[in-house]
């Protein structure tokens, strides 16, 4: 990935500034998920730049775990977000859990507690949000706020040991309930959770919150550069806050830089967890999802993410991207790699009335029609043939140059067919169409005589692979539905998903695996889906259709 540095950016400025102004000998910057879901397109940003900055500038970068919240936390999303990390093209130095550092957390809780800096508060949920005050009136002190240095150590470590209920007691650090920023109305920094967690099991039922836990995260592990989305950056005092008064050895700089948003998909895992619980979406990985399991599963390429997460670059403000520039990706990587086939969605027999009956001939045809260099392969020709429906038209519109009665077109690598005659059933559907060949005009014999308008793919009918093809649309109709007072359900694509039954050719398709990548012949790119696809039936993901109107800014 030598060519796939960062480009100049105002984080990838100050961190070589840092470097050549000697405040740090080299870097390390962390991915720091927490296991609550599978990541989407808007964290591939992050890994992007995260494990970007350190490759390019030699430095170290970590995974790490924020895992400080069990009951929403699953060992499946630790698992697949490795997967994912590792998909996109990156290794890290050191993989951590917050969970490494519960000892030294409370320890530093204590510490807080001694120094007069945090309390046990008893207030509830809804006495806290009447304290905190608004952003334009200061709130209000608990009346548990001043507590003794001794009652507070006494009660912390109750807490500790499970006398307490779940929400009944937390522990608050102590600032400025009349401060301006909110985040230093005496946060919460620990509550009581009786549940299992994935790594320490029973052994605690207290548990830091994450504005807590990830500064002091950053801190233990020396990381030189926290690099966050734009919603921390009124955070950052308390981070600092946290890292000073806890008396951090290390003292890492925050840095925030704007999320990703795209245009007709929502960005939010609780969102995206809503999906996958209602139903709509059949899991984390379906390839409407802009999880990066789903554009995996869909067929998008970790390069094409990497090129689109490289061209968006990192901006200080937040904006909303055309989702068509991951296609445009996507499918800029896809050209040079997916080799050809001929696949129909939409099958209607052709049937060839003067080619010898039984016979079957070899036709010989490119497998990429910008790349010489990748050969040719040999596919079977016969009497009996599948084209699309789209491709035949019985009462032809205006500048329609397809087959109708009457006229002549070339079928692809084959021979010109006249189409002489409509079989339909009993509802008037046509089903068959019945054509003759001219044997002199096969492709490469040098036969000028007359042209044809058209060409058009097929596939052999008697040796046609049966396929199932899923063609998808945006999942999200509205660019940002949620603008305009809406719910993001009530905009969910009806026709997100269609499902086709069809036939690709043998020759490509015969070995394929799953998550093979294949260019359809005027149908788009396609990919082997890894969840239906069968050893008795071959399920294919359209990952883009093979043009778009959109055009990357130079």
């Amino acid at each position: 990935m030598s060519n796939e540095n960062n480009s100049s950016n105002f984080i990838r400025n100050i961190i070589i500034n840092d470097l050549e102004t000697g405040k740090h000998d080299s870097i390390i910057t962390r991915f720091p998920p927490e296991p609550n879901g599978y990541l989407h397109i808007g964290h591939a940003k992050s890994i992007c730049l995260n494990f970007g900055l350190a490759k390019e500038l030699q430095g170290k970068v970590n995974l790490r775990f924020d895992d400080t919240n069990p009951v929403k936390e699953d060992v499946e999303y630790v698992n697949s977000i490795k997967e994912d990390v590792e998909w996109l093209g990156f290794n890290w130095n050191n993989l951590y859990f917050a969970s490494d550092y519960f000892d030294e957390m409370y320890k530093r809780a204590i510490l807080l507690i001694k120094k007069g800096k945090a309390y046990v508060c008893e207030l509830t949920p809804d006495e806290m949000r009447e304290y905190r005050g608004t952003l334009t009136e200061p709130g209000k002190e608990s009346p548990y706020r001043n507590r003794s240095v001794e009652e507070n150590l006494d009660l912390f470590e109750k807490m500790r040991n499970g006398d307490f209920q779940n929400g009944e007691k937390v522990l608050r650090a102590k600032i400025d309930m009349s401060s301006p920023n909110i985040n230093f109305r005496d946060p919460i920094i620990y509550r009581i959770a009786h549940s299992t967690h994935h790594n320490t099991g029973d052994k605690w039922c207290v548990y830091p919150m994450y504005a807590f836990a990830h500064p002091l995260e950053d801190a233990i592990e020396g990381i030189t550069h926290s690099i966050c989305t734009l919603e921390f950056a009124d955070q950052r005092p308390l981070y600092d806050w946290f890292v000073k008064e806890c008396e951090m050895e290390n003292v890492p700089r925050q840095i925030e830089f704007a999320r990703l948003n795209l245009t007709n998909t929502v960005m939010s895992k609780r969102k995206l967890k809503e999906l996958v619980d209602e139903g709509i979406t059949d899991g984390w990985d379906d390839p409407r999802m802009p999880t990066i399991s789903g554009l995996r599963r869909r067929g998008y390429t970790s390069e094409s993410i990497r090129n689109f997460c490289r061209e968006i670059g990192v901006a200080k403000a937040d904006s909303k991207v055309d989702s068509q520039m991951l296609d445009f990706f996507v499918r800029e990587d896809l050209q040079s790699k997916a080799p050809l086939a001929m696949g129909i969605l939409k099958p209607l027999k052709l049937v060839i009335t003067n080619y010898p009956e039984n016979d079957v001939e070899m036709i010989e045809l490119e497998n990429n029609a910008k790349d010489e260099t990748k050969g040719t392969r040999l596919i079977p020709f016969g009497r009996e043939l599948y084209i699309e429906q789209d491709d035949f038209m019985e009462e032809p519109v205006k500048k329609y140059f397809r087959l109708f009665p009457g006229n002549e077109v070339r079928l692809k690598g084959a021979y010109f067919v006249k189409c002489n005659d409509v079989i339909k059933d009993e509802n008037g559907n046509v089903i068959e169409i019945q054509c003759t060949y001219d044997p002199k005009t096969k492709s490469g014999s040098g036969f000028t005589d007359r042209k044809v308008k058209s060409t058009i793919h097929w596939v052999e009918a008697n040796t046609a692979t049966p396929c199932e093809f899923r063609l998808y649309e945006p999942l999200i109709l509205d660019d940002a539905p949620e603008n305009e007072g809406k719910h993001f359900l009530e905009q969910i694509n009806p026709n997100s998903i269609e499902i086709l039954q069809g036939f690709a050719e043998p020759t490509q398709v015969k070995c394929a695996k799953s998550l093979d990548k294949f260019q359809f012949v005027r149908n788009g790119f396609f990919s082997v889906d890894n969840k239906y696809s069968t050893d008795n039936k071959l399920v294919f993901n359209r990952v883009v259709p093979l043009k778009s109107s959109f055009k990357p800014k130079k």
